[in-house]
């Protein structure tokens, strides 16, 4: 059953009506319960918790995001969080998400999801490395939740990153550790958010991405 109480903090930043976007993510909610028989989408501890453990932690991205940002690319989408609920919050053709994922089976669903709520979604069935980043609409946000430790995610993000790209990314209590690891090999800017749904967890954003030189 919808919970609209759980994402309602994030109304503001909807595109349509709270009561319209719970709808639609009580339609996902359903097929992610429907297709976890079959391929581990989300954690099983988490499933009948879905509501605040999976759509208003991705929700919360929305009150990073800017009025221009349009073009979204998220790595490594899984179940699809925290594309898919970014996508029907902010359901409109003004915005469109581009979700990579390698998984066959996850990709079906993703495709299955975007096409039963009519989301302005393309699915890549590849993993982010055999995607070709200049025949990709360069992205102004770029997301992604539970994918791998930071040095490597900056390593898949860097090809996507344009002038003005930002990358807000779900990170646990390890996420001290990670920036320290990644460092010594990558340049960028960090502002930190503490997570509204994990009292350990934080949303970084990165912006001016770039390979640090070897001398």
């Amino acid at each position: 059953m919808a919970d609209s109480d759980a994402i309602a903090p994030y109304a503001a930043h909807f595109t349509r009506p709270l009561a319209d976007v719970a709808k639609d993510l009580e339609s996902y909610a359903q097929l992610l319960r429907r297709w976890q028989a079959v391929q581990n989408l989300v954690s099983r501890e988490t499933l009948n918790d879905v509501w605040s453990r999976h759509f208003a932690d991705s929700l919360q991205v929305l009150k990073l995001l800017k009025a221009g940002d349009r073009a979204f690319l998220d790595l490594g989408s899984g179940g699809g969080l925290p594309a898919l609920p970014l996508a029907v919050a902010l359901k409109s053709p003004n915005h469109h998400f581009t979700l990579i994922e390698p998984n066959g089976r996850k990709v079906s669903f993703l495709r299955t999801v975007a096409r039963e709520l009519g989301l302005v979604v393309a699915v890549e069935g590849l993993r982010s490395d055999q995607v070709d980043s200049r025949e990709t609409p360069v992205p102004d946000v770029i997301t992604s939740r539970a994918l791998a430790g930071l040095p490597t995610l900056c390593g898949w993000m860097q090809p996507f990153f344009g002038p003005e790209t930002r990358a807000i990314l779900h990170k646990g209590r390890e996420h001290v550790e990670e920036l320290a690891e990644a460092v010594p090999h990558w340049d960028f800017n960090v502002v930190v958010t503490k997570s509204d749904t994990d009292a350990e967890g934080v949303l970084l954003t990165l912006t001016d991405l770039r390979a640090k030189t070897v001398s």
